[in-house]
């Protein structure tokens, strides 16, 4: 007798709420000495299949090369995201990680341990078994039955991944599921549907590296997607990037595209993946080493990252609405280049947001900071107000006329090579001091070079540039006026050739 799929995703519903309200309660009264966890991962710190924390007992598991693979392991209170509360991932009802609070309490999850299954744990297993049994069914019998002149098959939904992972007949895209799962929110995929296609990448080739970790190109049913791999000790930069993604209405088409993040566990350790658009050209810093630029090139690209800039800083008002977002690293090699030779602003890791209720800023928790070489002179120096948020998008806009400068030096018929700002002023990797006597001792800019003067963009740009780079930060120009003034130097009326 097959129980309704609506029955059997109630009832799993409810044991997860169960289980959240004993992790809960039980992680109140949880021993002075230390928690006891079942392990069964090969370290010093797994000695007799058993560990000890602060924090909680974990139990996780994955499918990987076709074999379901169990993790058995302590969860330290210090890399438990957000701090201080129950782990991000134990509270997704979509979630493969379990969590509890009780002396060798993650023992009794999966059939992987010693300890024997009662009925409570297999029921779950059953019904899932039929619920996957059901979708198999159906899904043959869809396919199988002729169409009827005049009806198709129905459109596919996000749910759809949690029975058949997408039958290879029926073509989505990503952008697709996007425009499915998201109602006009712009916040990004549901989790459920994140992890279904993070567990179905393949890893092509390494596309770059960083501080964090890599960058990878993978490939998803036949999509080219960016994966970037953090290192576990970057954690904290994972989750902030992650989190800032997914906020409501941030989703623009200079922005780079979140698609998914997930945490990839083979037992030994925890890759941190972070899954966004392609974008062949690579970052604006490749493309510029490479590349030179006319004027109509210049402006387009010019007036993308003003725009996604100015989307950043703006505040949505509303049920959906968006808080304002700071980038605090904008930099050439944090810009990529679109195949219309238009621009998005990526790597959000840094990046605060604006409370406007308490008028506070939230600034991650983490030890990163910007590029010192695009470190605007009151963030070298220290002079700036970091609990106001006003101070912030000041910096953005310096960082980005020194953006400006870096493809201005392309463009034309007599380019410059490709040089960083304050090339010729501080070493390839500059000290924050000398970053610091260079722009705030001697206040010095990038040079313009006089072929500018003669060219009406380049000289119209220049002027844009030296408005976004002064000592003052208020008297800096917006990047909602950079944005217009872009546009007014792209027209035909404002250039005279």
């Amino acid at each position: 007798m097959f129980l309704s799929k609506t029955i059997i995703m109630g009832l799993l519903h409810e044991r997860r709420l169960l289980l959240i309200l004993i992790i809960a309660f039980s992680h109140k009264i949880q021993k002075i000495n230390g928690l006891k966890c079942y392990c069964n991962v090969e370290s010093s710190s797994c000695p007799n299949s058993t560990c000890e924390t602060d924090g909680f007992c974990y139990a996780s598991t994955m499918i990987e090369h076709g074999i379901q693979k169990y993790t058995y392991q302590c969860w330290h209170q210090d890399t438990i995201f957000p701090p201080g509360d129950i782990p991000i991932w134990c509270r997704e009802e979509s979630s493969d990680i379990f969590c509890c609070s009780t002396d060798f309490c993650n023992s009794e999850f999966f059939p992987a341990t010693e300890t024997s299954a009662t009925a409570w744990q297999v029921i779950p297993w059953i019904m899932g078994l039929t619920v996957l049994g059901i979708c198999g069914a159906i899904s043959v019998w869809l396919i199988k039955r002729p169409a009827r002149k005049g009806h198709s098959l129905p459109p596919y939904t996000a749910e759809d991944s949690y029975c058949d992972s997408r039958h290879p007949m029926i073509k989505t895209t990503i952008r697709d599921m996007i425009e499915l799962t998201t109602s006009g929110s712009g916040s990004g995929l549901p989790l459920l549907v994140q992890r279904s296609i993070a567990r179905q990448i393949q890893l092509m080739d390494i596309i770059g590296k960083g501080r964090f970790g890599e960058v990878w190109r993978g490939r998803w049913r036949g999509e080219n997607v960016a994966v970037k791999i953090f290192s576990s000790r970057e954690e904290c930069s994972w989750f902030r990037e992650a989190e800032i993604y997914q906020t409501v209405m941030l989703r623009h088409e200079n922005i780079l595209g979140f698609i998914a993040a997930d945490n990839k566990d083979n037992g030994t350790w925890t890759q941190l993946w972070l899954i966004t658009d392609y974008h062949e050209n690579g970052s604006l810093f490749d493309f510029l080493t490479l590349r030179t630029i006319d004027s109509n090139t210049l402006v387009t690209m010019a007036l993308s990252i003003a725009t996604g800039l100015a989307h950043l800083h703006m505040d949505i008002v509303g049920t959906k609405g968006k808080p304002a977002i700071a980038h605090r690293d904008l930099k050439s090699k944090n810009i990529l280049v679109k195949s219309n030779l238009s621009c998005v602003i990526g790597d959000l890791g840094l990046a605060v947001r604006h409370n406007v209720a308490s008028d506070s800023v939230d600034v991650p928790s983490t030890n990163r900071v910007g590029t010192k070489r695009y470190m605007a002179p009151e963030v070298l120096d220290e002079s700036m107000d970091a609990r106001q948020f006003d101070p912030y998008k000041r910096s953005d806009v310096y960082s980005f006329g020194l953006v400006v400068w870096e493809m201005a030096r392309r463009c034309g018929s007599m380019p410059e090579e490709y040089q960083p700002p304050y090339y010729d002023c501080v070493s390839p990797d500059p000290a924050l001091e000398d970053m610091r006597r260079v722009v705030c001792i001697e206040k010095r800019r990038p040079s313009v070079p006089n072929r500018w003067h003669s060219d009406p963009v380049l000289s119209a740009i220049s002027k844009v540039m030296k408005e976004c780079w002064y000592q003052n930060p208020a008297a800096r120009l917006t990047a909602l006026r950079i944005k217009k003034t872009l546009a007014n130097i792209g027209t035909a009326d404002h250039i005279k050739l």
